[in-house]
């Protein structure tokens, strides 16, 4: 048989995997068909260390799907931190900086994507390569080589981690964007950069407590550290020709020119279409209509998107039945659940704006919140009193109860379908300090020097130290007490959380439960010590996992732990700074916008961040769960904790009854939060989304894989990297340093870009 016809028949005859229900991602086929010795192919004994029994067993003990994706051999002389690092690492950094800020204020963008870090770095980093002189620069105190040979892969590791870390929005803006917006509180420059720094950092400080437990067990995946890894391969042409590598270079700048020059049609030229409302074509003037038809403060129902902005790649990472999970979720919130709630008034559905994430006093009429607290941040009694509890529309409603949810929902859903690997991995970190992980990855990095546990703990003292001057001189309103109380919490939740991302990629929310732990311990302060508190609690353990994703990454790359760990405070040093100064340049050109004294007429610059945490804030801290909760149309909520607990014992005995019925992929935490998500702004992309999601995570994935593998991933970081580089593009030419509108036309009609002229309210 050919070469070519083996290939085909091994594409056709191909078994896709089972999914494990924990874990929602895209497992990749099976490249190897033989036995482990057929792994062994240029991998040797470690100067005679290691027989060839003791490798081949070493390689046995790493799972089949990281064996399949993750070399087995290493170069510990290959250069990481060089010239080229410092250089390439800070203009990614700088870019996704900017980019991530502003995506932070927007109701809906991409990313920036990770896989454009590699891919472009890699690209750079070759050029850089060949074109600069082998000179060495003596600075007296440092000498480094401009060229100190060929790209390594841990070069571009590094580049990629650096900037992961600080190429992202941070935890302190939350803070600083509701003080600045709503209150008018312009925190001192450098006070908000050293926040926001101590508040990082503190994630930083928090991942200690975990990555003994999360980071070396082999069968400890991390899915997404695998989906990065898959690519550093892909770039570097393992197992493809050099003709497959050249046509995804070109596929993938095609792609991200296509998408760059497209974006400036729906988001500036040609708003129109950017939601294609469909019913209002036939009833423009109709309000029932534009209700249900408008996406931009809609229901969106049958609404198309040709706004990359709107969909973005998840629709090309997330595998197929967690898609199907989240739109199906999508349609019972905005397609059954808001419809019912508008037309019949149930929960009090007629009494507020139901598509609105704002807050309103008892008449309708909003809440004006800023009067309720004194300068100090207290509670206003008498105020409180005269303009009554707050409210807010039932679709909020259903979140916060869903949100309930989702929590214990978690923590039932992985007992219930993971506890034999739970026990299996606690039985094993018991035997730690006896016997330490013998598998082919840790026998590799045990050559490099540990990250001391010494770093992390002066990391915190100085992160820990600076939050409390900063909370004695900075009006962040919240009692010091609370703070390490919130410190405490945060680090607690690192193991059992971090476990739940590490075998499933899946982010469980926290806000709302430590809004309610606040709410309880300090009721009556300024919402702002509440979202501080948030910050430190929930916040803190989000960046806690994602340093120890990256770090996974450094694991299964061979990179030295302490490079990865100084690459990781490097992007911050640069991404903060950088970071702040967007949000002064967004607050100070997008403040109508923000804090709703005028509409967007995309309904993408609507603070619809900024707003949640402000809404929980005075709920949770300034009101307080007491009050909140003495108002009858708040009861139901506390039902959502029942929900949580139930509803996956229900689903785990349907599977034990009905095992192929596959019930356990109908995942209960997937399901609740997906029902969190508020679309009151904008609803125009799921329909849109799940159409793409089923070619490109359904079909092409079933039966088109060998090409799914080659572009699927390329294409989503292309598309992603196009939108977010045009966005950028349209805000510095169009609203920086003077806002230049579009002329109205009629794909750019001012009263309504939908043609849905109907009142929707």
């Amino acid at each position: 048989m050919s070469a070519e016809k083996q290939s085909v028949e091994t594409e056709r005859n191909e078994k896709i995997p089972e999914e494990d229900p924990v874990a929602p991602i895209p497992h990749f086929p099976s490249e190897y068909k033989g036995d482990i010795k057929d792994e062994l192919g240029g991998i040797e004994a470690d100067a005679g260390s290691l027989e060839e029994e003791e490798l081949e067993e070493s390689i046995r003990l790493v799972p089949k799907i990281v064996r399949e994706l993750v070399s087995m051999d290493d170069d510990p002389t290959l250069p990481t931190v060089t010239f080229r690092y410092f250089v390439l690492s800070t203009i990614f950094i700088a870019l996704g900086a900017v980019i991530s800020q502003i995506s932070w204020f927007r109701t809906t963008s991409a990313s920036y994507s990770m896989f454009f870090v590699q891919i472009v770095s890699y690209w750079l980093g070759n050029i850089m390569a060949r074109t600069l002189p082998a000179k060495d620069v003596n600075l007296g105190f440092f000498k480094f080589s401009l060229n100190p040979g060929p790209f390594s892969i841990k070069e571009h590791v590094l580049i990629t981690l650096a900037a992961s870390a600080g190429a992202t929005s941070n935890l302190g803006e939350i803070i600083i964007s509701v003080k600045d917006i709503f209150y008018k509180e312009q925190m001192h420059p450098l006070a908000a950069i050293f926040l926001m720094w101590a508040t990082i950092w503190t994630g930083y400080s928090f991942a200690a407590i975990g990555r003994n437990f999360l980071l070396y067990d082999p069968d400890l995946i991390w899915p997404s550290a695998l989906m990065q890894t898959a690519l550093y391969r892909t770039l570097r042409g393992e197992g493809q020709s050099l003709d497959v590598s050249k046509k995804q270079i070109r596929v993938f700048w095609l792609v991200l020119a296509g998408v760059f020059f497209w974006t400036f049609l729906p988001e500036y030229a040609f708003p129109f279409t950017s939601s294609l409302a469909v019913l209002c074509w036939f009833a423009p003037h109709n309000d029932t209509v534009k209700f249900v038809s408008s996406g931009l403060g809609g229901m969106g129902f049958l609404n198309f998107t040709l706004n990359w902005s709107n969909i973005t790649s998840n629709i090309m990472v997330s595998p197929w039945w967690t898609q199907v999970i989240s739109f199906v979720a999508f349609v019972v919130s905005v397609w059954i659940l808001v419809p019912i709630a508008h037309f019949t008034g149930v929960w009090n559905g007629k009494a507020f704006p139901i598509m609105s994430n704002r807050l309103f006093m008892a008449n309708g009429t909003r809440y004006p919140f800023i009067e309720l607290t004194d300068e100090k941040g207290h509670l206003k009694q008498d105020v409180f009193e005269k303009y009554g509890n707050v409210y807010m529309s039932t679709y909020n409603l259903w979140g916060i109860f869903f949100g309930y949810a989702t929590f214990l929902s978690a923590f039932v859903q992985i007992f219930l379908f993971g506890r034999k690997k739970i026990w299996s991995t606690i039985q094993h970190l018991r035997q730690r300090k006896q016997h330490s992980f013998k598998d082919r990855l840790n026998v590799l990095m045990s050559a490099y020097d540990e990250v001391p546990l010494w770093w992390y703990i002066t990391l915190f003292i100085c992160c820990f130290s600076t939050m409390l001057i900063l909370i004695h001189t900075q009006d962040l309103y919240l009692p010091w007490w609370t703070y390490v109380i919130g410190v405490v919490l945060g680090g607690l939740t690192v193991v059992p959380m971090g476990f739940i991302y590490a075998v499933s990629a899946y982010q469980v929310s926290t806000g709302t439960w430590n809004e309610l732990i606040y709410g309880y311990m300090a009721p009556g302060t300024h919402p702002v010590g509440s979202l501080v508190y948030r910050v430190v609690a929930g916040q803190c353990w989000y960046r806690a996992q994602s340093i120890l994703l990256d770090q996974k990454i450094g694991h299964y790359m061979k990179v030295s732990p302490r490079a990865t760990f100084m690459s990781q405070l490097w992007g911050n040093l640069i991404g903060v700074p950088i970071n702040y100064a967007v949000i002064r340049w967004v607050i100070d050109t997008k403040r109508p916008y923000l804090d709703g004294t005028e509409k967007d007429p995309l309904g993408q610059w609507s603070g619809q961040a900024p707003q949640s945490y402000l809404n929980q804030g005075i709920q949770y801290g300034t009101v307080g769960p007491t009050r909140l909760f003495q108002d009858t149309i708040y009861g139901p909520l506390r039902w959502g904790f029942l929900l949580g607990v139930g509803a996956p014992i229900f689903i785990y005995l349907l599977h034990r009854r009905f095992p192929r019925a596959k019930f356990n992929l109908w995942h209960s935490t997937i399901f609740f939060s997906s029902m969190e998500n508020f679309y009151g702004n904008v609803s125009t992309g799921p329909l849109s989304s799940i159409i793409g999601g089923f070619v490109c995570m359904y079909y092409f994935f079933r039966y088109k894989h060998s090409t799914w593998v080659k572009y699927n991933y390329l294409i989503g970081a292309a598309a992603d990297t196009g939108l977010s580089l045009a966005i950028l593009a349209i805000f510095i030419i169009f609203g920086s340093a003077k806002i230049i509108q579009m002329p109205e036309w009629w794909g750019n009609d001012q009263e309504s870009v939908e043609k849905c002229y109907g009142s929707p309210n």
